[in-house]
């Protein structure tokens, strides 16, 4: 096998929570050498709920593979530190404001005069313009202002929205390391550094594909009509609950016959169908038993008469999906060649057959936590060698090792910590 895709690329991460952790965690599975700069606390995430002083399973989950640098960024020695560990630095990684980042000097103009082919990926909540470019923002923030919370349209018992997943925040962080894998390639190629901006707002929106588009010609009439009964239901005061089923009525009509792309309760669960083409369809028809005229030429998902006969297909379909358990449904739809899977638990997935199969799980040793399994990187390579042999990081590791790379003497980095300037 060759070395590591990012073998001897070295990356300087001045991120927090999920998005940049994250995407540089991946660039430290694919080989590169990742030192992840935190203050002298730890950053956030380390504690969140904490098992032991300054680990937490949530940073454990996302800085596999990279060193610890703590160290105090406001302190001029710091300042210092970080501008002679960049000169051997190839990408660096940083979600910080504008403000913050000059302030602390490191920005990109004075970061790429150190080192003139850096490579600078800046990740923000929602982007350097705009009124809001300046303000802060975690996914939850970004996904209700996406639309992405909407989109998905649950409610608790008082109606106000729910938050699931950071599904912003994790699409953020496979879109970080493209960035950063594609600037490398041009560098490879013309020598040139640059900086790459992405933002947690840009990777929610491509999440909609083409619910945000606009097609006049396709869907003015409803996009018109939509925002009209928004206008009209804010201004009566309408919660936001009760409009969801307003929404639901004018943009989502067309689901009323949706037995073929859903979930349905089974005996003993639930199990989820996928047919997206008139001959799978066919295949669920024949294997659940029922008939129905969703592809014949003459079927209008918003005929009234139509929309009766589709309501009854989907009361039919239910019942009879509560008949047998998941495992039968799933052995009677796989058999009649119908894509589907059981609704299962996360927690089910670790010891899961078909996950261990692919080698989806990896087993680490961390420091100070012991054994820690957890998933693999999101690739296979079938030249290049991908091996994440190495748990997080405990705070502050690999201080002394990566400043005498740089030419601190022992004394003098005795000095930084005296001065505070390093943990």
């Amino acid at each position: 096998m060759s070395p590591s895709p990012l073998n001897g690329i070295k990356v300087l991460e001045f991120t927090q929570i999920i998005a940049g952790p994250l995407g540089c965690q991946f660039l430290a599975d694919l080989g590169a050498e990742v030192i992840k700069v935190e203050p002298l606390a730890g950053e956030p995430w380390r504690l969140a709920a904490q098992f032991i002083p300054t680990e937490s399973k949530t940073f454990i989950g996302l800085n596999r593979g990279k060193k610890s640098l703590a160290i105090n960024l406001q302190a001029e020695d710091s300042q210092q530190v970080i501008h002679r560990l960049v000169k051997d630095i190839d990408v660096v990684v940083i979600n910080y404001r504008p403000d913050v980042a000059q302030r602390l000097a490191i920005d990109y103009e004075t970061l790429s005069a150190i080192r003139p082919d850096l490579i600078y990926l800046d990740n923000t909540a929602w982007g350097r313009e705009g009124s809001l470019a300046d303000r802060p923002g975690y996914d939850i923030v970004v996904q209700a202002f996406s639309g992405m919370m909407s989109s998905v349209g649950k409610v608790n018992e008082q109606g106000a929205p729910q938050v699931g997943p950071a599904y912003a925040d994790t699409t953020t962080g496979y879109s970080i390391c493209a960035g950063v894998l594609a600037a490398l390639f041009h560098r490879e190629r013309t020598g040139e550094g640059q900086r790459v901006e992405t933002s947690l707002l840009i990777n929610a929106l491509t999440t909609h594909m083409s619910q945000f588009q606009s097609l006049p010609v396709a869907d003015q009439q409803q996009r018109d009509e939509f925002l009209h009964a928004l206008e009209t239901a804010r201004a009566e005061g309408t919660t936001y609950g009760d409009f969801l089923h307003t929404r639901d009525a004018i943009v989502k009509t067309a689901a009323l016959g949706n037995v073929y792309y859903r979930v349905f309760e089974t005996a003993d669960g639930a199990i989820a169908l996928g047919a997206l083409s008139a001959s799978l369809r066919e295949k669920i028809r024949k294997s659940v038993g029922f008939e129905h005229n969703r592809d014949e030429p003459e079927y209008d998902p918003l005929n009234p008469a139509q929309q009766i006969i589709d309501q009854q297909v989907t009361d039919t379909v239910e019942k009879l999906m509560k008949t047998r358990t998941t495992a039968d449904w799933e052995q009677i739809l796989t058999g009649g060649g119908v894509p589907c899977a059981p609704v299962k638990f996360v927690q089910e997935l670790l010891s899961d057959p078909h996950v261990r199969a692919n080698d989806y799980v990896i087993e680490l040793e961390h420091d100070l936590a012991g054994p820690i399994f957890m998933q693999a990187p999101p690739w296979k390579m079938s030249k290049s060698t991908l091996d994440p042999s190495t748990a997080s990081p405990p705070l502050g590791r690999d201080n002394d090792s990566l400043l005498k790379q740089i030419g601190y003497s022992a004394n003098e980095i005795e000095d930084l910590r005296s001065n505070g300037a390093i943990l």
